[in-house]
């Protein structure tokens, strides 16, 4: 199971890297389009709209890999002096702390999914449901949680990383 919670996490990356991707081409698109109004063209209606849900996306789909790789941001500076069990108990609080944020952040976000579904507020633009942004973001943020899990339950020494997949150098 540990080792389809790794492989999910990954082909989510992957997939937030394809949807930055197209976010960029749609912005190069866009520009492009504003400088050639002259000629008749112009920007990509509602360009802002769909960077900013794309974004959002992209974002929770890379979260769970780092997370599982250890590839948020630390702050090294007196690391390696502490003792070994000082660093297991850090490592378990933080990763306790990432997973208890974690799980606020989704619950408010399905509760404004909700709240949009209900209201049905639509983007200035386009007039796409907001509602839509929502709920697509909360798929990967949702995994999320169990890849946060996993990342505790290995912090505890309960799971260890699948063969072939390992975590940052320096493994804190």
């Amino acid at each position: 199971m540990n080792a389809f919670i790794y492989r999910l996490s990954q082909s989510l990356a992957w997939f937030g890297g394809l949807v930055l991707t197209g976010i960029a081409l749609l912005s190069v698109a866009s520009i492009i389009g504003r400088a050639l109004s002259g000629l008749g063209l112009g920007p990509v209606p509602g360009d802002f709209e769909l960077v900013e849900a794309g974004t959002a996306l992209a974002v929770f789909c890379f979260m769970p890999w780092a997370h599982l790789k250890r590839g948020h941001a630390m702050v090294d500076l007196f690391w390696n002096a502490y003792p070994p069990a000082l660093q297991r108990v850090l490592s378990v609080l933080a990763d306790a702390l990432m997973l208890a944020v974690w799980l606020l952040l989704v619950w408010r976000m399905a509760l404004a999914t909700e709240d949009y579904l209900g209201n049905g507020e639509v983007s200035f633009i386009l007039q796409m449901p907001v509602w839509w942004g929502y709920a697509v973001s909360l798929v990967p943020a949702g995994f999320g949680c169990v890849a946060y899990a996993c990342r505790l339950l290995e912090s505890l020494g309960l799971l260890s990383p699948p063969a072939g997949f390992t975590t940052s150098a320096g493994e804190h």
